[in-house]
């Protein structure tokens, strides 16, 4: 049985884990060390959750027989925009459609709070995850180096 239920405080641990497994991949990927880029989630502290959780974040975690394999997060900006963070599944949970769940449930969110967008921000470089997001119907808008980065950062939306 697998479900998406939100996430309590409690829980947070357990994201923490998921989180920084799952973005491993994509470090070893595109070579992101805690030195080159420290803020990146396969290096995140439970602190950083904790502090999301206290700003309200909405956080979401994908259960597969009560075992916590996928977890997402949104956030409401000033213009009433979502945004989607940390879209995490582990790697030995993948290819069975559940990071497409929480993406799907997102948007739901979204939806009910009358937010008129949903924004993500990828790595550029990641082919194939840019192709997921465009295949889910979102849009690319524009990339961006940042000098504090090592790669560039793109930027895309999907309308409600």
């Amino acid at each position: 049985m697998v479900q998406i239920k939100p996430i309590k405080i409690t829980d947070l641990q357990d994201c923490i884990k998921v989180i920084n497994e799952s973005f491993a991949t994509v470090a070893r990927e595109f070579n992101l060390t805690e030195q080159n880029c420290p803020r990146h989630p396969s290096f995140m502290k439970v602190d950083t959750l904790r502090k999301r959780f206290a700003d309200g974040y909405q956080m979401y975690g994908l259960y597969e027989q009560e075992k916590l394999v996928g977890y997402v997060s949104i956030s409401i900006d000033e213009n009433n925009a979502a945004e989607l963070h940390n879209l995490a599944v582990l790697p030995g949970y993948r290819h069975k459609g559940y990071g497409k769940r929480l993406l799907d449930y997102c948007e739901k969110r979204a939806k009910e709070m009358r937010c008129y967008k949903i924004k993500i921000e990828i790595i550029e470089e990641n082919k194939k995850l840019k192709d997921w997001y465009l295949k889910n119907g979102y849009i690319h808008l524009f990339a961006k180096k940042f000098d504090h980065l090592p790669f560039t950062v793109g930027f895309m939306e999907k309308y409600m």
